[in-house]
């Protein structure tokens, strides 16, 4: 089913180069806090100046969707891009060169023009298979193991880099990727979607049914961040803190593999339902890793329980994607995607910071207790919908 995809004029050369572009969203943060940790001895200023990053995309990211969805991706993704690619040069030497702090806020806040490369790719495809809903499935789900693999692979990257060149390494080495590969995705005019100067339909937070799907962004988004932090707690504490990236990306590795498999299985039933059973299998697989944990020192288990535990959350927002695509208005697809994306940044956020807290004032196998919680609730949102024409 993967090689029909790509055997449509195009789809390779735009999937190389959103894949390029795409890699250093797992490397910027990552780089940002070893450089500005290394530089000014504080890793409070660093995730001060990355949080702020964060907030300045979730704001920024629907505008820029917006305006792509408008003028189309060539003519605005590149623009975009080369601003953030700016903002990271500006971090890097403000950083090197010891500029005062709240340089590095401002600087690090202009990379939030980056654009929502995988919900570019989506509409691209969205454009292509019109029509063809098992393609499409397959095509979102090819799209969500793109997602694992690049945010996988960009945090080991950025490390590897940062740890063996200099500092700053891992920033500027994102960016030059991120600039290539937007300027070889939007140079594949053949498979662009055209713009929509006029979009058919209010925007699609006025949509029926896409207000509690994007609750549901903000849950799963909680389950990501929480588990995270709740995992790197846990490997801290049992004195395994260098192999605690590595544990955690079994749980990347997981969503990436079932993702490929979800694509290759034909679409039954309502997408409102099918949902409603990922998110069921999403809740209950999050219960592993609790478990794993409250045995004592026991981190082999924990990477034994993330590995399944991942594998219910691809299919999750596969599912989750596509009854958004079919949801938000004609011409406005960009913008419905950027939304999901400003959820999932929200929830993984707010799931970092309960799990934080908790980790603080209870401990790392408590914290495991979040992403059930950000689970459940994502259930909860999605048992009473119904289906929406």
């Amino acid at each position: 089913m993967y090689r029909r995809l790509f055997s449509l004029p195009g789809t390779r050369a735009f999937t190389a180069g959103n894949l390029i572009a795409r890699l250093p969203a797992g490397m910027f943060s990552v780089s940002a806090v070893v450089m500005i940790a290394g530089s000014r001895g504080s890793y409070a200023l660093a995730g001060a100046v990355t949080a702020t990053g964060l907030a300045a995309t979730a704001l920024a990211g629907p505008w820029i969707a917006r305006l792509t969805d408008r003028h189309g991706q060539s003519r605005t993704a590149v623009p975009a891009t080369a601003v953030a690619v700016l903002g990271s040069v500006a971090l890097l030497l403000c950083v090197r060169y010891g500029a005062p702090d709240w340089t590095l806020f401002a600087a690090y806040a202009a990379t939030a023009t980056t654009p929502n490369t995988g919900g570019m790719s989506r509409a691209r495809w969205a454009h292509l298979l019109a029509g063809d809903t098992e393609a499409l499935h397959t095509a979102n789900s090819f799209e969500q193991a793109a997602d694992e693999l690049c945010f996988m692979l960009g945090p080991a990257l950025a490390a590897f880099l940062c740890g063996t060149f200099f500092p700053e390494a891992g920033t500027l080495v994102g960016a030059v990727l991120l600039l290539t590969g937007m300027l070889i995705f939007t140079a594949q005019r053949s498979t662009e979607p055209p713009r929509s100067p006029t979009p058919r339909g209010g925007p699609p937070l006025r949509v029926p049914g896409i207000p509690p799907l994007l609750a549901g962004f903000v849950a799963t988004g909680a389950v990501f961040g929480s588990m995270e932090v709740a995992t790197l707690a846990y490997a801290n504490a049992t004195g395994h803190r260098a192999v605690g990236g590595a544990v955690l990306a079994l749980q990347a590795a997981g969503s990436c593999a079932a993702g490929l498999l979800y694509g290759r299985l034909k679409p039954t039933g309502a997408p409102e339902l099918r949902l409603r059973w990922c998110l069921l299998a999403m809740t209950a697989l999050m219960t592993l890793p609790l478990l794993a944990a409250s045995t004592p020192g026991s981190l082999p288990a924990l990477a034994a329980a993330l590995l399944p535990a991942g594998m219910a959350t691809a299919p999750t927002m596969v599912t989750a994607m596509t009854l958004l695509q079919h949801r938000t208005p004609e011409g406005r697809l960009n913008e419905g995607m950027s939304l999901a994306v400003t959820g999932l940044l929200l929830g993984i956020a707010c799931g970092s910071a309960a799990a934080g807290w908790t980790t603080d004032h209870a401990s790392p196998t408590t914290a495991f207790w979040m992403p059930v919680a950000a689970a459940t609730t994502a259930l909860a949102i999605a048992a009473p919908s119904r289906a929406v024409p």
